[in-house]
């Protein structure tokens, strides 16, 4: 039996637009990893929603783990703007949400599990 969600939210999102250490394995970066432990692909949706500009997609997908910063169609994404993005699915699926900061040499890992409801 699968197990997720098909709709997630991530309230908080910033790709920065400096990083310090080697591209791209160091790159400053927001990603979200997608667990389909279901038989079928998981075909997601990723609608960003912008502080101070108009949403942009939905960026569409059919993988595990995406890099925000990426993701190209239908824009590349902006750098150094505050975002958050409702993630669906056709698929039960579990969003979890890992950033890195590397603007400095001292670096940051975080990772969250995204919102959901029952």
């Amino acid at each position: 039996m699968p197990i997720g969600r098909r709709r997630w939210a991530i309230a908080e999102g910033y790709i920065p637009g400096e990083s310090h250490g080697p591209a791209p394995a160091v790159s400053s970066h927001e990603a979200a990893c997608i667990l389909n432990a279901g038989e079928r692909d998981a075909h997601i949706e990723i609608m960003p929603y912008f502080t101070h500009r108009d949403p942009v997609g939905p960026y569409r997908a059919t993988v595990q783990h995406l890099r925000f910063n990426e993701l190209n169609d239908p824009e590349e994404r902006p750098r150094d703007a505050s975002y958050s993005s409702i993630i669906t699915s056709d698929e039960p699926v579990v969003v979890q949400h890992p950033t890195l900061e590397t603007r400095q040499a001292e670096n940051a890992l975080l990772s969250t599990i995204a919102y959901s409801e029952a």
